[in-house]
């Protein structure tokens, strides 16, 4: 008959974990295969190098995420293989001081340019559709 273990625990011990499952659980990505991807992509640099996503990671690890133009410099405190509450996953690591600075900054930067750009009073119909699909297939 095989052991039953509880969900979780064979990584819960460890002083080391995939980069992949901790960067879902402590929530960069919202799946694995995210992660995975992102990793291979480049967009995950462990200690300064690029790494793939079997590679361990361990507590004091300076980790860079790219995610589309945010980039999150931080240090691995904790080690988790289990995708638990956002509240416990804020736990696994620290932000830089530059890196959240920056982060602000860069939303600002975004809010207002949204905020100097006319937005339109409602969507478009769906005659107004189509002379957008018409008018955009005559500049291929």
């Amino acid at each position: 008959m095989a052991r039953q273990r509880k969900q979780g625990s064979e990584d819960e011990g460890r002083e080391e974990v995939r980069l992949d499952k901790w960067l879902w659980a402590a929530r960069f990505f919202k799946t694995r295969p995210q992660a995975t991807e992102a990793i291979n992509g480049g967009h995950v640099h462990l200690n300064g190098g690029r790494v793939k996503p079997s590679r361990s990671v361990r507590a004091g690890d300076e980790l860079t995420i790219t995610k589309g133009t945010t980039r999150f410099d931080i240090v691995v405190t904790g080690l988790s293989g289990r995708r638990g509450p956002a509240s416990e996953a804020q736990k696994l690591y620290d932000e830089t001081e530059e890196s959240c600075k920056r982060r602000v900054t860069q939303a600002e930067n975004r809010r207002l340019l949204a905020a100097g750009e006319p937005r339109p009073e409602r969507r478009p119909d769906k005659r107004q559709r189509r002379h957008i699909i018409r008018f955009n297939k005559g500049q291929e």
